[in-house]
């Protein structure tokens, strides 16, 4: 069984490019795949390997400046998610584009798994969920705001058109792992709202600790690498990601006159060219011949 683990890191890094190498090398050197983003302002990634693999990786994140305190999320899957490791250097690890944001200074309320459903279910809390449309149309919580945002980057604006509907109302926010709400409540918190909170570890932690049958979640969570999304307990679910626009795409879209295993699903149909798609037949070509030949082709 391979674990994966999903981290990040909030800490001050004075020469990000000076920790690759000694990372990339002891991913290689452990079996670890995935993908590592170092940036000034800390780590973030999510890694799979063998249970030591794993560990070996994560004592060396530890021993980086500001680490030591690092916390993770593990999940399984059965096969390796990934083709190959990526440790790469980002100017932020998570993409937000305000310099004067900073989860270092101060972040809103952390609020337990176990607490969430109490918080969540007030009349006087507003829930927004910070992630893409895409992750959102799969799943999210009961009553949950979609900002209906395509990146990250674009959740300031989307708060500046909309905060009026806010004033005077607890906000609770919640994403993935917990990444994109360590600067959402610290930008929300900059506004000048007083009572912002978060999910702690996120929906991935959510599901993990929460019972099926106490939980106020609906559908399944997309998680960026090929088990493309996992449900309570974090098993793996039924979905799979177009090759082309890694949105994730349901049995009934697979079946879509517009989906084209590798090529396009029925949301990115007319996103890309014609030489854009005929690059993507012969990836995906090369990934068929790859499977025969009983390899791994490195675009899978």
């Amino acid at each position: 069984m391979i674990v994966v683990a999903a981290l990040y890191q909030f800490t001050r890094f004075s020469d990000p490019a000076a920790l690759r190498p000694g990372l990339l090398e002891v991913c290689q050197a452990s079996g670890v795949k995935g993908s590592l983003l170092l940036a000034p302002e800390g780590i973030n990634g999510t890694i799979a390997g063998s249970r030591d693999g794993i560990d070996r990786v994560l004592d060396a994140i530890r021993a980086l400046p500001g680490c030591a305190g690092l916390e993770w999320k593990e999940s399984q899957a059965e096969s390796m998610p990934f083709g190959r490791i990526k440790v790469r250097l980002k100017r932020e690890i998570v993409t937000m584009g305000l310099p004067d944001v900073d989860p270092l200074a101060r972040v809103g309320n952390y609020v337990r798994p176990q607490d969430w459903n109490a918080l969540i279910a007030d009349p006087d809390t507003v829930v927004i969920d910070t992630r893409n449309d895409y992750e959102v149309a799969i799943g999210t919580f009961q009553g949950a705001v979609d900002p209906g945002t395509r990146a990250f980057g674009e959740f300031p604006e989307w708060w500046q058109a909309n905060r009026e509907k806010f004033v005077g109302k607890r906000v609770a926010m919640f994403c993935t792992g917990g990444i994109r709400c360590e600067k959402s409540t610290n930008y929300l918190l900059g506004q000048g709202l007083n009572e912002v909170y978060h999910l702690k570890g996120g929906i991935l932690k959510y599901l993990e600790e929460v019972p099926a049958e106490q939980s106020l979640w609906q559908g399944e969570c997309f998680v960026f690498d090929d088990r493309v999304s996992v449900g309570h307990g974090l098993k793996p679910g039924g979905l799979k990601s177009c090759g082309a626009c890694r949105r994730p795409v349901t049995e009934a879209g697979q079946r879509h006159q517009d989906y084209e295993e590798g090529v396009c699903c029925p949301a990115c149909v007319n996103e890309y060219s014609q030489s854009d798609r005929a690059r993507f037949r012969e990836r995906q070509h090369q990934m068929t011949l790859a499977i025969r030949r009983g390899s791994q082709h490195l675009g899978s």
